[in-house]
């Protein structure tokens, strides 16, 4: 039987074997989120990037850049990370060169070593869910959590994929256990009780209510977000 663990910071992925695993990355307030919005409106290509001068180098190689850091867009860059930017085709065929707070260094800490690495969010849950059941590999849920800190949308989000994976993936991993239950017993309430989370306070005192409504809005996708090399790419899980 396959298993499914999760990691809740990226703090703590030293103490888990990510090797020869598929790991999903999660950062719904927004980096994940704003990813599958922008390849489901037809974006080329998202390269993830760590820091914000090498994510800048980018746009004299042709890239829109996009930068965050702490809830804001960072200075010089295109764009944010908001996913409503991406919306009605507005960036399609363009590639985007991307770095956020939280989201680009758990990819950056993963992929190395996962036999593929995947974008998590509520937004193509069912999807994702759908692709990992045809997968013969562990999987490893790895939380962005907000700099280096557990929180409460991704681990939400972890919950809901343990959920909807059952009873395909067995666990003994006492996160995914507890996540599992607290999402089971909020999902019909996820946005009034993901409205209490730090980083949606955090993001509402910014004014961009409307990108906190749409990271937990379910399954308005049907593809999967997956690491290609240096680059993530949206991909049918039903032409797989």
């Amino acid at each position: 039987m396959r298993n499914i663990e999760v990691c809740v910071s990226p703090e703590l992925i030293h103490l888990y074997d990510t090797k020869g695993k598929n790991v999903v990355i999660v950062d719904i307030f927004r980096a994940t989120s704003t990813m599958m919005a922008a390849l489901a409106n037809g974006v080329e290509s998202i390269t993830p990037i760590m820091d914000l001068e090498t994510c800048r180098g980018f746009a004299s190689k042709g890239y829109v850049i996009a930068g965050e850091r702490n809830g804001l867009a960072a200075e010089g860059f295109e764009l944010g990370n908001s996913p409503l930017a991406y919306l009605n085709q507005a960036y399609a065929g363009k590639k985007i060169a991307m770095t956020t707070t939280n989201g680009t260094l758990a990819i950056e800490k993963t992929k190395a070593e996962a036999n593929q690495v995947l974008i998590g969010a509520f937004v193509n849950l069912k999807a994702t869910a759908k692709y990992l059941i045809g997968q013969p590999q562990d999987i490893l849920i790895l939380c962005a959590g907000w700099k280096g800190k557990f929180n409460l949308e991704d681990s939400l989000y972890a919950g809901a994929l343990v959920s909807s994976l059952h009873p395909h993936f067995q666990t003994e991993c006492d996160s995914a256990i507890a996540l599992k239950s607290l999402y089971e017993s909020n999902s019909h309430r996820l946005q009034i009780f993901l409205g209490q989370a730090s980083h949606a306070k955090r993001l509402q005192n910014h004014n961009i209510e409307s990108d906190i409504d749409f990271c937990l809005t379910l399954d308005i996708y049907q593809i999967v977000g997956l690491l290609c090399g240096e680059v993530l790419k949206g991909i049918d899980p039903n032409a797989q």
